[in-house]
């Protein structure tokens, strides 16, 4: 069995490959995400995106921010060498609007902001309210478990390289 800190350097790739191919799907393959959620209305890039670009002893780091920001400088980086790093999306299904942010090295979400739930206007309400917000923040998390689980299904297979690697290239290219 590998040591925790041997396995995190080495596998510690994958979240760069994931976030840099959630970009990639958002922006060029919606249809895929919304066979994970038949609700959505939209899944976009947020108001951040951060991206490293790792040169013998340099680090150039690329952050991206605002609400209107163009991601062209973001997609230039990439066609250098760098790697997503960080990622705030916006997740909107119905009327409800999720914003949360992944970061690659770990793939742990931060800054979580669910909808917001109804009014409490007793007591009694509490339960109520708590049990909903419960279910705000868990259909935010499962959401982003079968993304991943998705990438990792097209990772492992033979279509990554055959397929998705040479349409991420032309999409980065373009």
């Amino acid at each position: 069995m590998l040591d925790v800190a041997i396995s995190y350097n080495r596998y510690k790739f994958l979240g760069y490959e994931y976030l840099t191919w959630l970009w990639f799907v958002i922006e060029r393959d919606q249809d895929k995400i919304r066979k994970l959620d038949q609700e959505l209305v939209s899944l976009q890039i947020g108001n951040r995106i951060v991206l490293e670009n790792r040169q013998k002893d340099t680090l150039e780091s690329i952050t991206i921010k605002g609400d209107d920001a163009g991601l062209e400088e973001g997609v230039l980086a990439l066609r250098k060498g760098a790697v997503v790093t960080e990622v705030n999306l916006s997740y909107i299904t119905g009327d409800q609007e999720w914003r949360l942010t992944i970061k690659a090295e770990s793939l742990h979400i931060v800054g979580l902001r669910c909808p917001q739930t109804g009014p409490m206007v007793s007591e009694e309400d509490l339960e109520g309210a708590v049990l909903e917000k419960v279910y705000l923040y868990d259909k935010a998390l499962q959401f982003t478990d079968n993304l991943f689980r998705q990438f990792i299904t097209m990772r492992v297979s033979e279509d990554w390289n055959k397929k998705v690697i040479p349409l991420m290239r032309q999409w980065i290219y373009s």
